[in-house]
C-alpha cells in the first residue's frame, strides 16, 4: 500500500514554491525569523544568543538581497529595527538583573 496523500502533499509543495516568486517567499521566512527572535526574547530568561543568532541572519537577508526584495523593503527594514530595539531593552534587563543579584561589597571592610 502506498501513501499517495504524501505524494499528493509532496506534489503540491513542489507546484507552489515553483509558482511562488523569491521575493515573496522570503518575506514570509523574514517574519517568521522575527516571530523566533520575539520568542527568545519573551523567554524567562531572555535567550539572547539565540535572538542575536536570529536577529543577524534577519540582517543578513537583508543586506544581501536589498532592493531584489521587492516593495516592502522599508517594512522589513523597520520590522528589524524594532526587534532589535526589543534585543536592546532585553539585554538592558537582563544586565540589572545580573547586578542586583550580584552581591554589593563594601569596601570599608577591606581596611585593616
Amino acid at each position: 500500500m502506498t501513501d499517495d496523500t504524501s505524494e499528493l502533499d509532496a506534489e503540491a509543495e513542489l507546484t507552489y514554491l515553483r509558482e511562488t516568486p523569491a521575493e515573496a517567499l522570503l518575506a514570509n521566512h523574514f517574519f517568521v525569523l522575527a516571530q523566533w527572535a520575539a520568542v527568545h526574547l519573551a523567554s524567562s530568561p531572555a535567550d539572547l544568543v539565540g535572538a542575536q543568532l536570529v536577529i543577524d541572519v534577519m540582517a543578513a537577508l537583508l543586506d544581501s538581497g536589498e532592493e531584489r526584495l521587492g516593495p516592502n523593503l522599508s517594512l522589513y527594514r523597520t520590522a528589524l529595527a524594532e526587534i532589535q530595539q526589543v534585543f536592546v531593552r532585553a539585554s538592558l534587563a537582563a544586565n540589572a538583573a545580573a547586578e542586583s543579584a550580584t552581591p554589593m561589597t563594601d569596601a570599608t571592610s577591606d581596611e585593616g
